[in-house]
């Protein structure tokens, strides 16, 4: 076996976790939460990443197009909540899938008015454009480990946050008894508006992270969303740990599958039948894992606590 490969896919499954962690960790709390089925936040990952190639040319700089995008995202993200969540909290899950898919329709047809039907790239800075070696032999490109130091760094960060604060506490009670905490003086609405908008950014982040790799396109978080929902229900709802330990089991299974199962076949089947069969088994394995997981433990791997 080649020790180097493997030890490369492992890193490259690690980043694809990472980044579901990003965008499954806002939709987690927000569902989590307030119980609200956000099917466009998918479009808010394809904002970031437009948002951010956009004034990564206007200013010649990834890093302050980094740093404009991920407000603006949020400023997106308090105005979808204000003018489509917020009147639909009362209503049933139906009414949210509903009326978010009709944000995605908006939002893709939007950014096809302002940015056109062409993706767009970004360009990154030379001190990112080149490649690590993290051992002999083992080379990665210097943007990928950077992927996944930011993904772990906040990942770390966000379970301080929750579980550490203030705001972590009353986002803990919100999910637990969202009256009760309405009844003791806290400004609901502020505190809904602020999760929204900062998974909002997360997924911003989530989109401009991987937008130099693959390019900011339309519909770029469509598909992408149904993974991170697969992550929220195997870690379970509303739970940042179990978010982060099914992105980065979902990333490492994904990765792994698509790198190594072929091979793995050809050991009971015949080259042809296993190079024929590995890609679409390789494409179930996360699905699998979620049927086994819903059918042994439904309430997901570390359901949030009842405190």
């Amino acid at each position: 076996m080649d020790w180097t490969l493997l030890i490369v896919q492992l890193l490259n499954g690690l980043q694809l976790g990472v980044l579901l962690f990003l965008l499954a960790a806002g939709l987690t709390l927000i569902f989590g939460i307030m119980d609200f089925i956000n099917l466009a936040h998918g479009s808010l990952y394809m904002v970031g990443a437009y948002f951010c190639a956009t004034f990564t040319d206007v200013t010649d700089s990834f890093l302050l197009g980094v740093l404009i995008a991920l407000p603006l995202t949020f400023l997106v993200g308090m105005a979808v909540e204000i003018v489509v969540a917020r009147p639909l909290y009362a209503r049933d899950h139906l009414d949210h899938v509903l009326a978010t898919f009709g944000v995605i329709l908006f939002f893709d047809a939007l950014v096809h008015l302002v940015w056109g039907p062409e993706g767009k790239a970004i360009a990154l800075p030379p001190f990112l454009d080149g490649q690590v070696e993290l051992a002999s032999g083992l080379v990665l490109p210097t943007y990928r480990v950077l992927i996944i130091a930011v993904g772990l760094l906040i990942a770390l960060g966000l379970y301080g946050v929750v579980s550490w604060t203030r705001i972590g506490m009353l986002i803990r009670a919100g999910a637990s008894n969202r009256r009760m905490v309405a009844a003791l003086g806290v400004n609901i609405d502020l505190l809904f508006t602020f999760v929204f908008a900062g998974g909002a950014v997360l997924a911003g982040l989530a989109g401009l992270l991987i937008a130099p790799i693959t390019e900011a396109n339309i519909g770029m978080g469509n598909d992408i969303l149904i993974v991170a929902f697969v992550v929220i229900i195997i870690g379970g709802i509303g739970s940042i740990r179990g978010a982060f330990v099914a992105a980065i089991l979902i990333g490492l299974i994904d990765t792994m599958g698509r790198s190594f199962l072929d091979d793995f076949m050809k050991l009971f089947l015949s080259d042809q039948n296993a190079e024929t069969a590995a890609p679409a088994i390789s494409a179930m394995l996360i699905y699998i894992l979620m049927a086994a997981i819903l059918y042994f433990r439904p309430q997901g791997l570390f359901p949030p606590r009842v405190r």
